[in-house]
């Protein structure tokens, strides 16, 4: 038993720091993809390529001033940041991020438990989210970090709907909440991916997806086109910092949900190894998700509303009928 906690231990460390270290990194490839798309160079200055760039970042982050504005409920101030990130991080318990492996004769499960209602685990952690902008943009004493924030309760709880009821098709089939079972279920190759059987449910759990990692064309929550930041408004330095790697983490969760629910998860892809198969197929998922941004526009918040409620509600709904009817023919 000792054993088995401390071997979980040292995977949370793990995880915490290289996802905290990719999420830093995923700035520097944003701003690299972003220059690509709109022919610039990027950072360029700083370091080599300007590599050095997210070394710079860190420490104005970390050295920035970091004030409470002085009508605003600090306790709530300061434990929203934390909330986010913290859920982002938790939501990740329950995903396999690599096949089994062995290092000097010990076997290492890349998961932090193995839960049989992972999917389950991971919407609902996701969701818990929910509460850092919310309770950030409340604790302000400013109309515009309230509005953020109830901008952020209105887009997440309606997008967890389509998200969750995207998710049950896929999961009918399986006869499983366990990611492992998913990735054992297509076992069999390419031809065994769930995308073939569950094309509509690939498209709506991607197009949520988008929507509840606050990218581009949904970032209404501190929506960069206005001169304010929604519920970010009165945060700096690493209060500030933490909001965006709840953010890119949740990008990279994404990922993974997507490719172990529907493209294979990390069995092997012809010749390539399943672990690099997976990394390959959530780095595709992050790149289109940077695409988008740059050739994406903004959509208006009624149209956010109307795009969830009448047309991927209906068709998440209809897409779970006929696959029960399909299972029971």
């Amino acid at each position: 038993m000792d054993g088995y906690i401390i071997a979980t231990v040292i995977k949370a460390i793990v995880i915490l720091a290289v996802l905290s270290a990719l999420a830093g990194f995923g700035t520097y490839l944003e701003r690299k993809v972003l220059a690509f798309v709109q022919r610039r160079l990027g950072p360029m200055h700083v370091g080599p390529y300007g590599l050095l760039q997210i070394l710079a970042d860190g420490i104005k982050l970390f050295t920035k001033e970091d004030f409470i504005p002085s009508g605003a409920n600090k306790i709530v101030f300061m434990i929203a940041p934390a909330i986010t990130a913290a859920t982002a991080f938790i939501a990740l318990a329950a995903v396999p991020l690599l096949p089994e492996f062995e290092i000097f004769g010990i076997t290492v499960r890349p998961i932090v438990s193995d839960l049989n209602i992972g999917i389950l685990f991971v919407i609902a952690m996701m969701g818990v989210g929910l509460y850092g902008p919310l309770l950030a943009g409340m604790a302000q004493e400013n109309k515009w970090g309230i509005i953020g924030s109830a901008r952020t309760a209105i887009q997440f709880l309606s997008y967890e709907v389509v998200t969750g009821l995207s998710l049950l098709a896929p999961i009918m089939m399986v006869g499983s909440l366990s990611l492992i079972d998913f990735n054992e279920y297509q076992a069999g190759g390419i031809g065994n991916w769930i995308i073939w059987t569950q094309p509509v449910a690939f498209i709506l759990f991607l197009i949520s997806g988008f929507a509840e990692t606050n990218r581009t064309p949904f970032d209404l929550l501190e929506n960069e086109a206005e001169v304010i930041s929604g519920y970010a408004t009165e945060y700096s330095g690493m209060r500030w910092g933490m909001f965006f790697i709840g953010e890119y983490t949740n990008m990279i969760t994404i990922g993974f949900l997507a490719a172990l629910v529907f493209l294979g998860g990390f069995n092997p892809l012809g010749f390539i190894p399943g672990g690099i198969a997976i990394i390959l197929k959530v780095s595709f998922f992050f790149f289109l998700m940077l695409w988008v941004r740059a050739a994406w526009p903004h959509i208006r918040p009624d149209q956010l509303m109307w795009l969830c409620w009448k047309v991927l509600m209906p068709l998440a709904v209809i897409n779970i009928l006929v696959t029960g009817i399909v299972m029971m023919v």
